[in-house]
């Protein structure tokens, strides 16, 4: 019958609770006298009924105006509560006066009775009828725990008894003084006692409730909760709801972020600001994840124009419209210019620049996936190492102040195609600095960032919902991570401080192992890793085998030569440099070679010039093995630099001849 009540329509409900409350109203009125008179001949006199009959309507209507009926009741409130309050104190004045027009004489003490009887079969009814819809409706919900009794998670608690999807269960709180108290009819529990519970109880997930502490004790708390096989979740902290990046009571995934356990730093306004404000910056690669997030880190500190240069229409037209928002919502006034071009193209990036006036750019275009570029050399080499070329020496013609490339640990020692053409952009970059003055050079190096394109997390997580194995290229591999946000922070900061041909290195921390990381994301999901030592496990964890130019781990530094600077977070490295006329000699084999694909003097090149660059697989370019497979075709050069009208070209876009 109650089922059938709460599946009602609001119309019928309140119909209904009328009818009860009318009843409540006139057994009140009754049984107050009886209680007073103790005698039940008072039912035969007819101005009583005058009096209960006036008082029931009437009182509806008090009730009506007190917005008793359009609480829901399931949802009652502390001011629903207050409102009844009121409202049946009103239908005790209605009795007063009413007694005082009929000449009836009641005792005095007859309102105040009816007063606490009717209170308590008003009030009563409803909040019996709540406990009944909580019992009910919580048979249907999935059980959690909430770690943390504080305010986040009593609100929490509150959101989740009135949802349709979860019911908690019990708090989970450090605090010795919270711990064996009852907040919300919930029981709060020390860690301790978790093992006990899950033996009773089936629990879908752990709901950290923890917004704003530290992530250093946040990856403790978690390395805590590992050994439960509970999926543990989390709701956003209040800086990420007050900046809109998350609403309010969001229930997501475990951060990556929280299991590295690593603050992040403040930035340094002034560092912040110094190559920004009023000025007019420029982002290549303003699409990928390391220059969208630039971007929206620069805007920020007001330039007078943001110049998105970017090859790829998609990811130009994504982050445009994302900044062109961001302009109308924060109200700045900053012009964002999108720019469809290709860092290779030398008089397309100097035209932009001498066009808008550029002061400041930020590099961050370039062909970063290991095993792409290894399978598509030529376009690394043209991209990585003539592309910053091209678009420093564009810097320089244009007279733009500073250029601040960005860089990576890959560049240290490399093994690969990639990390060896981003160290002979920094070779570049080295050179030209000691050959002119105008534009301030600097590069900022720093390892694997969450989140970008690529990013193991996101790829372990998928294979994780969908029931594994998760792949690892190695068991003993190991990287540095940091967020996207603040290595973009570092890399302004970092850019602030140059002073020309700076090789900056970002403090990364301790490195990860990547596969205690993918035991830390299936554990945290609720499931346990298949092994030999517990073949009944959900999801098995597969090495794949290095793939072509890949490292076990990486490095930040060539040698030891590192000095701090006034951020703790940013160190300046003293590395080998060239001076431009021996570097362009290197340039000019490397461009005939690529324009030749001689894929073989491309490798010896970047083995011989001071990268450090020592490969440990053969060549595995697509290309360069297609042809080897098919050698009885003629494979004609016909873009050599002997031809006078590549030779002309050449010149015109300011290419070695």
């Amino acid at each position: 019958m109650l089922s059938h009540l709460f599946d009602a329509t609001r119309t019928i409900k309140r119909l209904v609770t009328v009818c009860i409350d009318s009843s409540f109203v006139i057994v009140s009125f009754w049984l107050a006298l009886f209680l007073r008179l103790e005698t039940l001949s008072v039912a035969a006199e007819p101005k009583y009924w005058f009096i209960a009959l006036t008082l029931a309507p009437v009182s509806i209507i008090i009730f009506i105006k007190f917005g008793l009926y359009r609480a829901i009741l399931r949802y009652l409130s502390t001011m629903a509560v207050w409102s009844i309050v009121a409202a049946v104190a009103a239908s005790t004045s209605l009795l007063v006066i009413a007694d005082f027009f009929f000449s009836t004489q009641l005792p005095k003490t007859v309102p105040i009775i009816y007063f606490a009887l009717c209170l308590m079969f008003i009030g009563g009814s409803r909040l019996v009828l709540r406990a009944l819809v909580s019992t009910i409706t919580r048979e249907n919900k999935q059980a959690v725990i909430i770690y943390g009794a504080g305010s986040a998670g009593r609100q929490l608690a509150y959101g989740l008894m009135n949802g349709g999807e979860y019911a908690p269960i019990a708090f989970i709180d450090d605090d010795t003084k919270k711990q064996g108290s009852i907040i919300q009819g919930v029981p709060v529990i020390a860690l301790t006692q978790l093992d006990e519970l899950l033996k009773t109880r089936i629990v879908s997930k752990i709901l950290l409730a923890l917004p704003s502490i530290k992530r250093g004790v946040r990856k403790q708390i978690l390395t805590d909760l590992e050994r439960f096989t509970v999926a543990v979740q989390t709701i956003p902290g209040m800086m990420d709801v007050i900046e809109g990046n998350a609403p309010s009571g969001e229930i997501r995934d475990v951060e990556i972020e929280d299991l590295l356990g690593r603050d992040a730093v403040t930035p340094q306004n002034d560092l912040m600001q110094a190559n920004i404000y009023q000025k007019v910056v420029m982002v290549t690669g303003a699409g990928g994840s390391i220059g969208s997030e630039l971007c929206r880190q620069i805007i920020r500190f007001q330039p007078t124009k943001l110049v998105l240069f970017e090859l790829f229409e998609f990811g130009l037209y994504t982050v445009d419209r994302e900044l062109q928002q961001l302009v109308i919502e924060k109200q700045l006034n900053v012009e964002i210019i999108p720019i469809i071009g290709s860092v290779q193209r030398i008089n397309r990036v100097e035209n932009v620049l001498k066009a808008f006036g550029v002061n400041t750019m930020y590099h961050a275009a370039a062909y970063k996936h290991v095993p792409l570029v290894e399978n598509n050399v030529v376009e690394g080499v043209r991209n990585n190492i003539f592309g910053t070329m091209d678009t420093a020496k564009a810097a320089i013609n244009a007279n733009v102040e500073t250029f601040v490339l960005v860089s990576t640990d890959k560049a240290v020692r490399p093994t690969n195609i990639m990390g060896a053409t981003k160290r002979m952009a920094e070779l570049v970059l080295q050179a030209l600095a000691n050959k002119q003055s105008g534009t301030r050079f600097c590069m900022v190096r720093f390892g694997n960032v969450l989140g970008s394109s690529g990013s193991v997390v996101p790829l372990f997580r998928k294979q994780i919902k969908d029931g594994g194995p998760v792949t690892l290229t190695h068991n003993d591999i190991t990287r540095y991570f940091m967020t996207i946000p603040e290595a973009a922070q570092l890399v302004i900061q970092a850019g602030a401080m140059g002073k020309g041909g700076d090789v900056f290195v970002l403090d990364m921390g301790e490195p990860v192992r990547i596969r205690d990381l993918a035991v830390k994301l299936i554990r945290l999901s609720g499931l346990e890793v298949k092994d030999g030592f517990n073949p009944d496990g959900d999801v098995e964890i597969q090495c794949t085998g290095l793939r072509p130019g890949e490292k076990l781990y990486e490095e930040l530094l060539i040698g030891d030569d590192v000095e701090l600077t006034h951020h703790e977070r940013i160190m300046t490295a003293n590395e080998v440099m060239l001076p431009w006329d021996e570097l362009q000699k290197i340039i000019q084999q490397l461009d005939d070679a690529c324009h030749a694909f001689d894929h073989e003097t491309i490798r010896q090149l970047l083995i011989d010039a001071p990268t450090a660059y020592k490969p440990n697989d053969p060549i595995v370019d697509l290309l360069y093995i297609a042809k080897q497979a098919r050698p009885e075709l003629d494979y004609l050069d016909h873009a050599s630099n002997s031809d006078p009208k590549v030779v002309k070209f050449n010149q015109l876009n300011h290419k070695p001849s």
